[in-house]
């Protein structure tokens, strides 16, 4: 990884901007997700959540069944 650290702006719509040379360290592309979660002491934690093209064309269907969601949610405590 070659950028040890970068510093960017929040805008009035809490977005931010990625720095270029972040994002080609870690070979970000359009479409990329982020996981944002705040730790136990107060950090901001990202982790990038890929969703590649293809990557579940491998897998084969798999078949639950019928179901009832409204069975199956009337039989909740809602209280």
């Amino acid at each position: 990884m070659g950028t040890e650290e970068a510093e960017t702006p929040v805008n009035d719509s809490f977005s931010v901007t990625i720095p270029a040379a972040v994002g080609r360290d870690v070979d970000l592309e359009p479409g990329d997700r982020f996981r944002w979660r705040v730790t136990d002491d107060g950090q901001l934690a990202a982790e990038l959540a890929r969703e590649r093209h293809g990557a579940a064309d491998s897998l084969d269907p798999v078949d639950i069944g019928e179901t009832d969601a409204v069975e199956i949610t009337e039989s909740y405590d809602w209280s």
